[in-house]
């Protein structure tokens, strides 16, 4: 009997593959944010060039509306060992004042634990007793609503706050763009509102499709156009779905394979188990029907 080629590995989702570019100041796209970046592309400057007198910032705004990204902003400019990133996956040793350290990043404050909240509580307090450092704290909604302890609720409200205005759907087609340029990628004019209008709006959601996009197109070779992006989409749906049906018959297999414990049927007397005392052939048919 002739032997079957062995499987070859399924291909990774192109959705899943690559890492995306660093988050910085060059790649963020102010829009209607320029008092916020202007400070904080300066904040490191000014702290090392003397006392100053807003060194905590408190930071909010809606899923995807770029907190997390100034956060890694500052962290990937600071020197290595000056700034610190924090958030509820975050040991407790983290939250750790040093003097070493001048920028504490402090993001998704609102999912911090309670003991973590303790410690950025503690945390703040430092920093504001420390004329070198500063903190800089991201959430979801304004202070007055933030749902952390009271204590530190209140001490978010004491620095500059600033609210986050996510892009305008003229800026995050911009966005697209300047990222694409980025990427040395040329897109067809019509690739941005397609992505747009078709998948969801995030930036974080947006820019992974077009990593995804600019990969699909150098594996091949052609030219990003509305065809090359549902072509992409295509395959991924279609492993998707062969991923599924191999899955399910994986498990018919194995339920197949699983040998019948019920025990027999004990014989009734006859017309047990009908309403008018005699059982029929219908209803032992009915049975082999709606199984």
């Amino acid at each position: 009997m002739p032997q079957s080629p062995a499987p070859q590995p399924r291909r990774q989702l192109l959705l899943d593959l690559g890492t995306p570019p660093p988050s910085t100041f060059e790649t963020f796209l102010d829009g209607d944010n320029f008092e916020l970046l202007t400070r904080l592309r300066r904040l490191r400057a000014e702290l090392a060039g003397g006392p100053l007198a807003d060194r905590t910032f408190y930071i909010w705004g809606e899923r995807g509306s770029g907190r997390s990204h100034l956060l890694h902003a500052l962290c990937h400019e600071a020197p290595s060992g000056q700034a610190r990133f924090l958030g509820p996956q975050s040991p407790m040793a983290a939250f750790t004042f040093e003097p070493g350290v001048a920028l504490y990043c402090v993001d998704d404050c609102e999912m911090l634990t309670p003991t973590q909240q303790i410690a950025l509580f503690n945390l703040f307090n430092e920093v504001r007793a420390h004329p070198a450092s500063a903190l800089i704290v991201t959430g979801n909604t304004a202070p007055l609503v933030l749902e952390v302890r009271e204590d530190l609720r209140t001490r978010m409200g004491w620095g500059l706050v600033f609210h986050l205005l996510a892009l305008s759907d003229a800026g995050k087609l911009e966005a697209l763009r300047q990222a694409a340029r980025a990427r040395g990628l040329t897109l067809a004019d019509d690739v941005p509102p397609y992505l747009l209008t078709h998948f969801r709006r995030d930036m974080p959601s947006l820019m992974g499709l077009l990593d995804a996009l600019d990969r699909y197109s150098l594996e091949q070779q052609r030219a990003v156009t509305l065809p090359l992006l549902r072509a992409m989409l295509a395959q991924d749906a279609n492993s998707n779905a062969n991923a599924n049906t191999a899955s399910d018959s994986a498990s018919n297999s194995a339920q197949a394979g699983t040998p019948d414990t019920t025990p027999p049927a004990k014989p009734k007397p006859d017309g047990a188990g009908t309403e008018n005392g005699g059982a029929s052939a219908s209803s032992t048919d009915s049975r082999g029907l709606f199984k």
